[in-house]
């Protein structure tokens, strides 16, 4: 999809794109410059609500358990120095 740019840089969202990402009226858009490419991204009204669930199946309480047994261990042997 290819659209223009007006002399007061402004740009329409194909309609495809806006009812795909839920991108209604009011909705802030994040503009992201790598130095190569540029990709926007649609913020949510409430960016923590939206990540509800995300981390579902993960076993991210495993992997942080396993982490801090890892510090602790680390600075049991630190102390013993």
């Amino acid at each position: 999809m290819q659209t223009s740019v007006t002399k007061r840089g402004q740009t329409v969202i194909p309609a495809a794109i806006r009812k795909k990402y839920h991108i209604d009226a009011g909705v802030h858009l994040v503009w992201l410059d790598d130095g190569d490419t540029i990709r926007v991204v649609p913020v949510p009204n409430d960016p923590l609500l939206s990540l509800r669930g995300s981390g579902r199946g993960k076993n991210y309480t495993k992997k942080l358990l396993e982490e801090r047994n890892i510090d602790r261990n680390r600075e049991n042997s630190i102390n013993e120095h």
